[in-house]
């Protein structure tokens, strides 16, 4: 059976992030040690981001109100509300995202409508709320109620992938369903000032965005760019699990984020592609750089490089990537499927171009798959099944 995601849309909150000037911000905290001010600087110079966006409209520095929460743009301080404010500003800020992501991939799903959505799936891990986003976005979009809605809280970055796969495995049970996923991520309402170096890679690092996609095993005609969903596969390193970590603070969210990250996907990265890769002999016997496109969740510039340099793919591979980091920052789950969209947008050379994509997340979790991106002008029945890793 083929399952196809058939549309995938992004947004992002208004406020952007010029990453010197939240380095500048970060840097004159009160508080940091002469280490703490060199890290700060060592950590924004080095994320190779540009710019990011954000849902807290006070970390503008063009921003003036009244009783600060966040940020006092007057005074250059940034605050440190409790855990509860942070979430109440996720619940009022997040819900328009889930909405405008899912609004725009419903409406670029050709021969599709809103009547035609039998699953929600939503995904987050930076705040919580019941009656939750899957709710929100069934009334908002004005989804039949008897909709099946599932939500996937606090995996982290690696989130969209099992979403993704129990898409495919809803539309392989039941082959008129049409499932709309749904990730939207506001990480930065967890920044802080520290001088613990988890803390201030974090800032430098992590954004607010959304994605959504809708995903069916309908036979339909193609009218854009798709993507064949083939396989998925789940690896758990051996080592890492407090290397990389989520937990919950009375000041927000704390992420561990060990320099040793990038150290652990580099001894295990292979390993973790075999079990996926297997299930495509054909790729499975060529060099990684053979696979035509690699989306890779960007958690930062040295996993990006460790990926790379031992997977031995060429610059041009890592574009998506890169740009969506450079754009974007780190959006936890929500960012591969930037990448993926990056990928999309790429003209097409020849059918049937594989996709390897991939994310990690606490554990170590490493989550693949194959995909294939499938061009308009090439019947279904005449597409290669070729690969992917998500």
């Amino acid at each position: 059976m083929t399952v196809i995601l058939r549309s995938l849309e992004t947004a992002v909150p208004p406020t952007i992030l010029i990453q010197e000037q939240a380095r500048d911000v970060f840097a004159a905290q009160p508080g940091l040690t002469r280490l703490g001010q060199r890290l700060v600087r060592t950590c924004f110079d080095a994320a190779a981001i540009d710019s990011r966006h954000t849902a807290v409209r006070e970390l503008s520095t063009a921003f003036r109100g009244d009783d600060p929460m966040f940020y006092d743009g007057v005074s250059g301080l940034l605050l440190n509300p409790t855990t509860q404010e942070r979430n109440d500003l996720f619940a009022a800020e997040a819900v328009p995202l889930f909405i405008e992501a899912a609004s725009k991939a419903v409406a670029a799903a050709d021969g599709l409508t809103a009547a035609d959505i039998t699953h929600v799936v939503t995904v987050s891990c930076t705040g919580f709320f019941n009656p939750g986003p899957d709710y929100k976005v069934v009334r908002a979009l004005g989804l039949h109620p008897s909709v099946q809605r599932y939500h996937l809280g606090f995996m982290g970055c690696y989130a969209a992938f099992p979403a993704l796969r129990a898409a495919k495995a809803f539309c392989e049970a039941d082959p008129d369903a049409v499932v709309l996923v749904v990730s939207v991520e506001l990480c930065s309402l967890h920044v802080r000032t520290s001088n613990d170096p988890d803390t201030i890679m974090g800032s430098s690092l992590f954004a607010d965005g959304g994605a959504a996609a809708v995903i069916t095993a309908r036979e339909l005609p193609l009218s854009a760019p798709a993507i064949n969903l083939d396989h998925f596969e789940t690896v758990l390193t051996p080592v890492g699990e407090d290397s990389m970590a989520w937990n919950i603070g009375d000041h927000g969210f704390e992420m561990v984020l060990d320099s040793y990250v990038p150290k652990i996907i580099d001894e295990h990265i292979v390993g973790a592609l075999e079990p996926l890769l297997a299930k495509s002999p054909e790729l499975a016997a060529l060099p990684y750089g053979n696979i035509r496109h690699w989306a890779i969740h960007p958690g930062g510039r040295s996993i990006l490089d460790k990926v790379q340099a031992k997977l031995e793919l060429s610059d041009e591979q890592l574009i998506p990537a890169r740009e969506t980091l450079r754009r974007y920052g780190n959006m936890s789950s929500a960012t591969v499927m930037f990448v993926l969209k990056h990928i999309l947008e790429q003209p097409a050379t020849e059918p049937g171009e594989s996709i390897c994509a991939m994310a990690f997340g606490p554990g170590l979790t490493v989550e693949t798959g194959l995909f294939t991106k499938l061009s308009p002008a090439v019947s279904l029945p005449h597409v290669a099944v070729l690969a992917a890793h998500a």
